[in-house]
């Protein structure tokens, strides 16, 4: 017996007011849609998937934001009747699978929704004796091998017996728009990941240091990105790219070189700022984590953000690079952000890693850095 849809679950989502939660549930159904060939509905709490192509629909909703679990499911009716019917052709297949068999400990969870003439454990236990009678296999509440869920709802019946782990979060777009930097490395990748999770729609903006960097490092955040749309169903990122060379060789050759990280990582953010204000985004997405390199200590990042007039979330600044690298490699990016591309040529051997914030405003001014800026902005490409 095949399964005739899916059934998928969200998490926080059901937390919210009414309103709140409807706006919600309504997002994630577009996001499905925009991904999947499917006809959705939401019935109390759970989300009804009658894809197309089942594996195709099998393998998109584990990137699609804002779904806890899911499973292939065969729909029945909830009389004894047909329950006993169905489930005994599921038993079947579970059997030529090599998932059941007269030595399988097996257990039965049952969830009732609606009123009927019987309990959730009366039709647990009927069901239980359903696969007893069948194959004989021994019940275990404790520590089953193999766990068939039954749902009923209604008039209707569930019968399925995988929970695929879903990436959770919130639905994509129920957050609003930020503005991510994006480079070629591994943690921005992440960090633009992170937030997707909580909802938020991404523009991802590149810096591009040539002749600092090499095309390769373009190269990658190119790919980067297009791997991370494949978490962005419904809400696809925009790419953007600035030609940030010019600014750079004017800290590099105007200013003290050691601030040059600090300089750049200014103006990096001062540019995301212009572009959100622009496009009506909320907040900038930067990969920082505390002190993992020069640009990153306290006293600089409160030097190169101190005159910021839209928030800078940073997802990763408590976590370490064992624990960066490994949503990286669960989530595909990781590949892609070790390859050579050159590294930046414009870090200085001895990079600051205390600014002084009163030099730092001191220096900018010197450097004219705000004219400078803009004339940045005007090159980004779409």
């Amino acid at each position: 017996m095949k399964p005739d849809l899916i059934i998928a679950r969200y998490g926080e989502v059901g937390l919210k007011s009414n309103r709140v939660r409807r706006r919600f549930e309504n997002r994630l159904i577009n996001n499905i849609k925009a991904s999947i060939d499917a006809e959705v509905k939401v019935y109390q709490a759970r989300i009804f998937i009658f894809p197309k192509d089942f594996d195709d629909a099998i393998e998109k909703l584990e990137r699609i934001f804002g779904i806890v679990s899911y499973s292939p499911a065969v729909s029945t009716k909830s009389t004894f009747e047909d329950v006993e019917r169905d489930l005994a052709t599921y038993a079947e297949k579970l059997h030529d699978e090599g998932l059941l068999d007269e030595n399988t400990r097996f257990a039965i969870s049952c969830r009732r929704v609606g009123t009927h003439e019987f309990s959730s454990q009366e039709m647990a236990a009927f069901a239980g004796a359903v696969i007893v009678k069948k194959y004989s296999s021994p019940v275990d509440l404790t520590n089953p091998e193999l766990t068939i869920y039954l749902e009923v709802r209604d008039n209707d019946a569930y019968i399925f017996h995988e929970k695929i782990e879903g990436p959770g979060g919130l639905p994509l777009g129920t957050q609003g728009k930020v503005i991510s930097l994006v480079s070629s490395g591994i943690d921005s990748p992440v960090a633009t990941y992170l937030m997707m999770k909580r909802g938020c729609q991404v523009i991802a903006l590149y810096c591009d240091n040539q002749p600092y960097t090499t095309p390769d490092a373009l190269k990658n955040y190119e790919d980067l990105i297009d791997q991370l749309n494949f978490y962005a169903s419904g809400a696809p990122i925009k790419k953007r790219v600035v030609k940030y060379g010019d600014y750079l060789s004017t800290c590099k050759s105007e200013a003290p070189d050691k601030m040059t990280c600090v300089l750049c990582k200014s103006g990096m953010y001062k540019i995301a700022g212009m572009l959100a204000k622009k496009l009506h985004a909320e907040a900038v997405i930067d990969g920082s984590s505390l002190g993992q390199v020069a640009s990153q200590t306290l006293p600089n990042i409160l030097a190169t953000r101190e005159d910021l007039d839209v928030p800078v979330l940073s997802p990763l600044i408590g976590l370490d690079k064992v624990e960066i690298t490994r949503i990286a490699e669960k989530i595909g990016t990781f590949e892609i952000s070790k390859r050579d591309d050159g590294g930046c040529k414009a870090v200085p051997k001895y990079p600051e890693t205390k600014a002084d914030l009163e030099l730092v405003k001191e220096i900018k001014e010197a450097i004219n850095q705000e004219e400078q800026l803009k004339k940045a902005f005007e090159t980004i490409e779409h």
